[in-house]
């Protein structure tokens, strides 16, 4: 079962879409699974054949189960380690005043939990785990209904976000961007295009941040086994509003490779699958980092919080005209302000503002974006 996120800990198998005998390649679709996210869909990252199915559809287990077994091509199959078994209740309830809080706010049963800390005490961090998980007893396969499903993917984004307030010194910088060339030359450049394929002005913005990872690589990275790795390719994680409440922020893959017009369909087709189901559990697994934007609900600044295991989110607000000194005349122009929140223990405020300041630069020359 894959770790789509901080914030899961467990999903059902909904369905297998490959049988024992297939024969599968790398990027197949061999499983769907339900989160509180919606309905993903689960890749294989090796080609081979599929020797053993382990988990049968509409069995709950947490990330890290081992699902299936393949028999690479080659010589011999790597060896695959067997799903921990449960931890067993303690005898007696054992909870810290802060973990009953937590709970309450939650609406966690501590009588469910299984602490980890010596002697079966229960932590925060138990606490946390117990509310992204689906509650015992309840029919795997069962359909939830909205207000359910709704209600447990605000306590999983709670409880990640409460994590990462709790445990990265978060810093956060802004910065406001003279947009008139980048909307000029947008408007210019969506004339000779077709109207299908024409490109929005936030289509300028991720590519400018994905190309200003790469002189700030420190920003693109995760944290893995308690080290921060770098990552070489740029995975730009969109946060993307779903209808009913609730959100998602998938990959656009190697973004900072792409040229607009394919980063554009890419990223139209990222949100409508993200609303409508149908993610690739690598879209949700990969982001290196997010950018948010709430500029269509008229916000004029955002500061988002890290999403772990990431080390920083970029937030753009909306665009709007604002007195501009341009070589000592005052004129209007439009403009949008950019922030950045990032974990203190990998980068400080000169980096971040080094980042904010290419992600500018990058804007005032949009044809090479």
């Amino acid at each position: 079962m894959p770790i789509l996120g901080a914030d899961m800990t467990a999903g059902t198998l909904v369905a297998w879409r490959k049988q024992r005998g297939d024969a599968v390649k790398r990027g197949d679709i061999i499983a769907e699974v339900e989160t509180d996210k919606g309905l993903i869909d689960v890749e294989v990252f090796v080609s081979g054949v599929v020797e053993q199915i382990l988990v049968p559809p509409g069995a709950t287990v947490p990330t890290g189960t081992v699902l299936a077994r393949i028999r690479e091509e080659g010589p011999a199959p790597a060896a695959v380690s067997q799903p921990a078994a449960p931890a067993t209740a303690p005898a007696r309830l054992r909870i810290s005043p802060a973990a009953k809080r937590l709970a309450d706010e939650l609406g966690v049963d501590p009588a469910t939990v299984s602490g980890t800390a010596p002697d079966g005490a229960i932590t925060r961090e138990d606490v946390e785990r117990a509310a992204a998980r689906p509650a015992a007893g309840a029919p795997a396969a069962a359909p939830r209904g909205e207000a359910d499903r709704l209600m447990r993917m605000r306590q999983t984004i709670a409880a990640a976000m409460a994590r990462s307030k709790r445990e990265i010194p978060h810093y956060y910088l802004a910065t406001t961007i003279d947009m008139h060339r980048a909307m000029t030359w947008l408007a210019e450049e969506n004339l000779r295009r077709p109207v299908t394929e024409r490109l929005l002005y936030g289509v300028l913005l991720l590519k400018a941040v994905a190309l200003a990872l790469r002189e700030v690589p420190e920003l693109n990275a995760v944290w893995r086994g308690g080290q921060v790795v770098q990552s070489e390719a740029v995975h730009v994680g969109v946060a993307v509003s779903l209808r009913g409440g609730g959100l998602v922020a998938p990959a656009l893959h190697d973004a900072d490779r792409q040229g607009l017009g394919n980063l554009m369909r890419s990223f139209r087709d990222l949100v409508q699958r993200a609303r409508t189901g149908g993610l690739r559990s690598s879209e949700l697994s990969d982001p290196t980092i997010t950018v948010t934007s709430l500029g269509e609900q008229g916000v004029e600044s955002v500061f988002g919080i890290v999403y772990p295991p990431q080390v920083a989110i970029v937030g753009f607000g909306r665009i709007v005209e604002r007195p501009w000194s341009v070589d000592g005349t005052l004129v209007s122009r439009r403009v949008v302000t950019a922030t950045l929140s990032a974990d203190h223990r990998v980068t400080d405020g000169h980096r971040g503002g080094r980042f904010l300041g290419a992600v500018d630069r990058l804007l005032q020359e949009p044809g090479r974006l």
